[in-house]
């Protein structure tokens, strides 16, 4: 043991905590920015299981803020070249490589079959399916976000609140590291955090971790936490479906142009423009799905829609290219 003896004189941690974590599964959804401190943390810490869910390849942008990866490392699979990175570090746990993206149906099996999901994917459609599936199996969920030099970590679902019952509504802007900018070490320090509540939730450390928010301004130097244990879920919910679990007779609006999407997202979708969406009128009981790129179009849309028609059952399909 004595690869883990430092933190092994941890009165909470000590033989039975250490077993603790050789026992438990994990699995990291994102291996970008957030995901690479929080695998090498995880996998540093002795986490016995590791199962890594990333749909993207290693590019040259990436190397300032994910040091998992090395040049040779160019245009691999990202949760591959994690996958023998973390390997090469500790040889002694399993590590699985998804080179995939996660949909509404596989966020299911995964927070089933998890003893703790961590959210690292830099989008808001893979936080709210992870949520929702988190929720309903009572599986714990650590969810976090950056952008520029601002970022937040929260422990979320199991018995503590989820994350809709935080952020019940999208972000005004569909911003990312891509199109914002972000700065590597802050990237670094809230994985780091995320690593570190996962690591107490899955020891079952006192004081709780779940139900608890930390927010870093590290532009500024400060850092802020709050608790949002009994806060309640939202009423009406906007639920992501894939398309594999479409049925006949929904009414699925494709809300991207052409210049988007040559195509619809599937056969049965319609094209709608701002006015007719505005004058759109589902039968009794026809559930309404809407698509965009991003899903931030698509959920504007859809609460006008639960406005207008009370009553009516609106869910969102998000694309690929919003995963």
């Amino acid at each position: 043991m004595t690869r883990y003896a430092r933190q092994m004189i941890l009165p909470e941690i000590g033989a039975a905590g250490q077993a603790t974590l050789a026992a438990a599964h994990v699995v990291v959804i994102g291996a970008g920015g957030l995901g690479c401190p929080v695998l090498q943390y995880l996998a540093g810490a002795g986490v016995g299981r590791l199962t890594i869910f990333d749909p993207d390849t290693v590019e040259e942008s990436n190397l300032h803020r994910q040091p998992l990866y090395r040049m040779a490392d160019l245009g691999r699979p990202k949760a591959e070249a994690a996958r023998d990175a973390l390997r090469a570090l500790n040889p002694q746990i399993a590590v699985e490589a998804h080179v995939e993206a996660v949909g509404p149906r596989r966020a299911e099996t995964i927070a089933t079959e998890a003893d703790l999901v961590i959210d690292a994917a830099d989008s808001f459609a893979v936080s709210y399916i992870l949520s929702d599936a988190c929720l309903r199996a009572q599986t714990p969920l650590i969810s976090a976000s950056v952008l520029g030099q601002t970022g937040y970590v929260g422990g979320f679902c199991a018995w503590a609140p989820s994350l809709r019952a935080v952020f019940p509504d999208l972000p005004a802007s569909g911003a990312s590291c891509a199109t914002a900018g972000v700065l590597g070490p802050v990237v670094g320090v809230i994985g780091a955090l995320q690593a570190q509540i996962a690591l107490r939730v899955l020891l079952g450390a006192d004081p709780p971790a779940l139900g608890r928010m930390l927010t870093a301004d590290l532009a500024e130097l400060r850092f802020g936490a709050f608790s949002f244990l009994g806060t309640p879920e939202p009423e009406r919910p906007l639920p992501f479906v894939s398309v594999e679990m479409l049925s006949e007779g929904d009414l699925v609006v494709d809300l991207r142009g052409e210049d988007e999407a040559p195509k619809p997202i599937c056969a049965a979708a319609v094209r709608l423009s701002g006015s007719e969406l505005a004058a759109l009128e589902p039968a009794s009981g026809q559930r309404v799905v809407l698509c965009c790129a991003s899903g931030l179009r698509a959920w504007q849309a859809a609460r006008n829609l639960q406005i207008r028609c009370a009553g009516a059952e609106v869910e969102l399909l998000a694309t690929k290219t919003g995963w």
